[in-house]
């Protein structure tokens, strides 16, 4: 009997210490709470004088950091002859990351810039843009490129050239550039990003066919820089852009899907000119940005209601220097940072909570 009785008691032992196992090798990926990770940082060596311009995507557990690799100065496209894209992935909600890798990368004297990313949600594929300038056979000639993946960044399509069938011909030698960071897709399905043309303004760039094809919408957005599109709670399209010496955001409206638009300055967004970030929450909007009117510093959370009326100062993330900025909200709620600090000298990955993500919007 007590032979029998130490047997039973021995095997549930046993079954509850397998199972514990079993726990601990399937962890919840977004349980570690608040992280903060550099994810990219200036070697000591000056083997690459700087990285710049992050993008950020998330599907599922999966998150995605890209980044522009500036060798051998910081200087941006136009003078800038050797710069690559490199990307890391994060299968565990930003808590571990993989090494690295070149993404975007072409001959000598070809350089790639300011990646975005666009998920269509419906098919599972991400896009990420990038502005290319071949700077021996066409110098001050921006090309528009985009690559794909379909297994969260594991392997990278062929990039294709969409320029000449997204933008008129008489924009050739324009200064004009995809906007870093990320776009949206709406609720039927469009996917909507901007691009820029210093010479004639803003545009909304989209597709209405899973990204086979990319156009842009007739008119321009003035005043208007870099920028971000989201589809507001009740449908309309918001653009959020930086411009130069205003000290302040301009915001562009449109309840027509892009015909017409109104326009208008928000003077309570203080920013000194620099690409921002535009969240949807089921609650609101969560806004992130170097908060200062003329430098690039005091990194902040802001948080707004529906219809963003007011802003709410959440939290300060860097109060030194900080400079662009990328978010997404990851599949449990929490908030997924990448930006620019220390004098674009490092590239942090920031993650809060869902539970004080929520609370921002409940504090009365």
């Amino acid at each position: 009997m007590h032979s029998r009785l130490h047997s039973v008691l021995l095997m549930i032992v046993l079954v509850s210490a397998i199972s514990a196992c079993a726990r601990v090798e399937t962890p919840n990926p977004f349980a570690s709470g608040d992280i903060s990770t550099v994810l990219f940082s200036t070697p000591a060596d000056s083997s690459v004088a700087c990285y710049r311009i992050p993008a950020l995507a998330s599907t599922g557990r999966v998150l995605l950091a890209a980044i522009d690799e500036r060798v051998p100065s910081c200087v941006d496209l136009r003078g800038g002859r050797d710069i690559k894209i490199l990307v890391r992935r994060s299968e565990d909600g930003g808590q571990t990351w993989s090494a690295p890798e070149t993404v975007l990368a072409y001959a000598d004297g070809i350089a790639a810039s300011d990646p975005s990313f666009i998920e269509d949600a419906e098919t599972g594929r991400i896009f990420m843009f990038a502005n290319v300038m071949d700077h021996d056979s066409a110098h001050g000639e921006y090309r528009f490129h985009v690559t794909s993946t379909d297994d969260g960044g594991k392997t990278w399509s062929e990039p294709q050239d969409i320029t000449d069938d997204m933008v008129p011909a008489d924009w050739k030698m324009d200064f004009k550039f995809i906007t870093s960071g990320r776009g949206i897709q709406t609720t039927d399905g469009t996917l909507l990003h901007t691009v820029v043309n210093l010479d004639n303004g803003l545009h909304v760039m989209h597709s209405t066919d899973h990204g086979r094809s990319w156009g842009v919408l007739p008119g321009a957005l003035t005043p208007g820089d870099e920028s971000k599109i989201v589809e507001r709670h009740d449908g309309s399209w918001l653009v959020n852009s930086r411009v130069g010496g205003a000290g302040h955001r301009w915001i562009h409206v449109s309840e027509d899907r892009g015909t017409t638009w109104t326009s208008m300055p928000d003077s309570s967004l203080t920013d000194p000119a620099v690409n921002a970030a535009l969240v949807r929450h089921a609650e609101g909007w969560i806004f992130v940005n170097a908060n200062h009117p003329d430098e690039r510093r005091n990194m902040t959370i802001r948080v707004s209601g529906p219809d963003q009326e007011s802003w709410a100062v959440a939290e300060v993330v860097e109060s030194g220097s900080a400079a662009y900025v990328t978010a997404e909200l990851l599949d449990d709620g929490s908030l997924g940072l990448l930006y620019e600090r220390r004098g674009y000298t490092e590239t942090v990955f920031r993650r809060i909570p869902s539970d004080v993500v929520d609370a921002w919007f409940s504090t009365p």
